[in-house]
């Protein structure tokens, strides 16, 4: 038997979508997000800035079988938001975080090439 190619496990199909909703009929203001193609990086992050948003009354994620890049996430509201909104607010949250680290961590280590060139020219 021959495997994929591990990238090819995060790659779409041309009919899949990499999110879809059901509504959680048991729970109010409730929700279950499936992420397709997607492992444990990005379902604890989301579920860390969701957290963090005081609407949000649980939020929390499960892999379903270990071997497949998928995973569920529920999440439940006090109702002034929808679920999706949270998810929404939640995404944007980290890409700005993100955008923040990746300047930072940019501008850091432009600096330390600039101090590293200058000590060896000194020596």
């Amino acid at each position: 038997m021959q495997l994929a190619p591990r990238f090819e496990l995060f790659l779409l199909g041309p009919d899949e979508k990499k999110c879809s909703e059901a509504a959680d009929t048991r729970t109010p203001n409730s929700s279950v997000f499936t992420f397709k193609k997607e492992d444990h990086t990005l379902a604890n992050m989301i579920r860390g800035a969701l957290l963090k948003d005081v609407h949000i009354t649980f939020a929390g994620y499960k892999v379903p079988h270990p071997l497949f890049a998928d995973f569920e996430l529920r999440i439940q509201t006090d109702g002034k938001v929808t679920p999706k909104e949270a998810l929404v607010n939640a995404c944007k949250s980290l890409v700005s975080d993100l955008e923040t680290l990746s300047r930072e961590f940019t501008k850091e280590y432009e600096l330390r090439k600039i101090i590293d060139h200058d000590g060896s020219a000194n020596q």
